[in-house]
């Protein structure tokens, strides 16, 4: 059975990949194909960017709800302990890896950079492997910054993510 989908109202923080977290502004109706469809409006920060994802069906665009200052918690425990089995062999794994940062799940991505972490520790990670992990430490800090009200360097100090080299 299909969830039915989530509505959002004027002014909720919502995070829609890969953009990351917005606010939405309201709704609006435009034509498409000579229909009248109804959509969201998500202003991001900068004032510049902004997105229309329909009203009917917004977890196919992938809007989600941002995270909670509860759910931070959880999530950063995620960051922590998480593990994930991420296949040996390049290919398979640069999908997983692709996939997990592009679904927007900040449970999934916390626990990718986790696992990422350890295998950073243990071995060294390839260039590639170390791009999806500062992406993903990217992502994280940018919601947890946004939700609590933060900056981006606070949510990195919370996040236990090293040196800031490591984001860049």
């Amino acid at each position: 059975m299909k969830d039915s989908p989530k509505s959002f109202k004027n002014g909720d923080q919502v995070v829609l990949p890969p953009y990351g977290v917005g606010i939405v502004s309201g709704t609006t109706t435009k034509t498409v194909a000579g229909a009248a469809l109804a959509y969201y409006e998500v202003q991001f920060p900068n004032g510049t960017s902004k997105a229309f994802v329909p009203v009917h069906a917004p977890q196919e665009a992938g809007l989600r709800p941002a995270l909670t200052e509860e759910e931070v918690q959880a999530v950063l425990e995620r960051l922590a302990h998480g593990r994930i089995t991420l296949p040996k062999q390049w290919a398979a794994r640069h999908r997983k890896v692709t996939d997990i940062l592009t679904s927007g799940d900040p449970y999934q991505i916390a626990t990718l950079a986790s696992e990422l972490r350890r295998w950073d520790l243990e071995r060294g990670l390839p260039d590639l492997d170390r791009q999806a992990y500062r992406r993903a430490l990217r992502l994280l800090a940018g919601e947890i910054s946004a939700v609590l009200d933060i900056s981006a360097a606070e949510a990195r100090q919370m996040m236990d993510a090293g040196d800031e080299d490591d984001l860049n």
